[in-house]
């Protein structure tokens, strides 16, 4: 019996969301969620236009990936030039100096003057996962404690360390072993710095010998989680807990990094310095890359192959983050981040909206919380007031373990036309 290669279906003279929808849902599973129904043609900096022609502005940034915008025209050109050379010889196979001199970039730019050392892979779970290989196999130990509300990617090791259960580890179990939970310290709830280190001594004394922790991973500010600002007095508890037991500390930058909180990295605003470091997201401006950068002596303890990926370190992401480093210096984005964030939160502050329990965030890295007349998580406004934006022409995402945070994650290039445009709506959209 023979096959035959399926034709690509023909294409149309015109193209409608509702008719890609349907041929979305019947070729694709229900499982890869979207969270709009309309379908991109094209996109410039902070604008996106549908097939059908119609214009939004982006406040999502395709989940944080975006701070140069979309095509920056320095990205583009990068990886242009790059597709004139080679497109993929798998750097373990055929290694090139892009990927050198990048890692040496990220070692010089991450919090610390230690000799360090860094890893490329393609995802950010991937680079979670291999963050945990390389924290056991360097301490030779199995556990890892996470916090609640953290989320660190789709794959088993990564559902394990996510603190948020649908629709993440629904029907997904059983899960890796020696994987502990404690709260992180959310002031807005109730839940103290001195709370959530006592739960971390109660792990300790109930569920794991901390002589047996090779890691303690966090965010410094959670993403999926909605954006709660790790306390300094907590980061600083936490490196202290570290250094006393032989635990090493992985900062989760993946969505935090690369100029997002007003900084290049949001653990520059902490006086800690972790042991290793996740980054993907906005690390390429749009193409996959990932990374892990560490303790020289850390990153090498795993055998020589015993890190890699076949499409790690892709040379078109390679090319596409060098340009996008020289964007973040050039264009001073971590600055802009900051003022960008003032703006917004000012804002939405002035407008007084009754739902509105919190505005919060580092840089452009902002949040609001909306809670009911009873002080409860309001999800149904959140996702009113996303609806209304999404119908006005602003994409808004939300997040938080209850569903009821909306995050700003717009390019930090953004024009102030466009942000000035987006707030409007935003406000428009709460205000009914």
């Amino acid at each position: 019996m023979t096959s035959t290669l399926a034709a690509r279906p023909a294409a149309t003279a015109t193209k409608s969301n509702q008719s890609l929808d349907s041929r979305r849902i019947a070729a694709t599973p229900r499982g890869v969620a979207i969270g709009f129904p309309f379908y991109a043609e094209r996109a410039e900096n902070a604008e996106l236009w549908d097939v059908e022609g119609r214009r939004f502005i982006d406040f999502g940034s395709g989940i944080a990936v975006l701070n140069t915008g979309h095509r920056h025209p320095r990205v583009v050109q990068a990886v242009r030039e790059q597709l004139e050379r080679f497109t993929h010889t798998a750097y373990q196979v055929v290694p090139y100096e892009s990927a050198i001199s990048l890692a040496e970039r990220i070692n010089a730019l991450t919090p610390g003057v230690h000799a360090k050392k860094t890893a490329f892979f393609t995802t950010g779970a991937e680079a979670v996962e291999n963050a945990i290989k390389i924290a056991r196999n360097a301490t030779r130990r199995p556990g890892v404690i996470a916090l609640t509300g953290g989320f660190h990617g789709r794959t088993y090791m990564g559902m394990a360390l996510t603190g948020k259960v649908a629709p993440y580890k629904t029907g997904f179990g059983p899960f890796p072993g020696s994987i502990f939970h404690v709260p992180a310290p959310v002031a807005l709830h109730g839940q103290s710095v001195e709370d959530s280190l006592a739960a971390l001594e109660r792990v300790f004394k109930a569920d794991i010998d901390p002589e047996q922790v090779a890691a303690i991973i966090l965010e410094p500010v959670q993403g999926e989680g909605g954006f709660y600002v790790q306390p300094p007095e907590f980061m600083r508890a936490i490196r202290e807990v570290c250094d006393r037991h032989g635990i090493l500390l992985i900062a989760d930058e993946i969505q935090t990094g690369f100029g997002r909180t007003g900084s290049l990295f949001a653990m520059d605003h902490y006086d800690v310095v972790p042991d290793l470091m996740t980054i993907a997201k906005s690390l390429a401006g749009g193409l996959p890359l990932s990374g892990v950068v560490g303790r020289a002596e850390l990153m090498d303890a795993p055998m020589p192959g015993g890190l890699g990926g076949t499409y790690a370190a892709n040379p078109l992401a390679i090319a596409a983050a060098h340009a996008v480093l020289d964007v973040m210096e050039d264009e001073q984005l971590p600055a802009r981040a900051e003022r960008l964030g003032q703006r917004l939160k000012q804002r939405l502050l002035q407008a007084k909206i009754p739902q509105i329990a919190e505005v919060r965030g580092l840089g452009a890295m902002v949040a609001v919380e909306f809670t009911d007349a009873k002080g409860k998580p309001d999800a149904d406004f959140t996702r009113l007031v996303q609806t209304r934006a999404r119908d006005a022409g602003l994409l808004l995402l939300t997040c938080g373990v209850y569903g009821n945070v909306v995050r700003f994650l717009f390019p930090l290039t953004i024009e102030d036309s466009v942000l000035d445009e987006g707030i409007d709506i935003l406000l428009s959209a709460m205000q009914g």
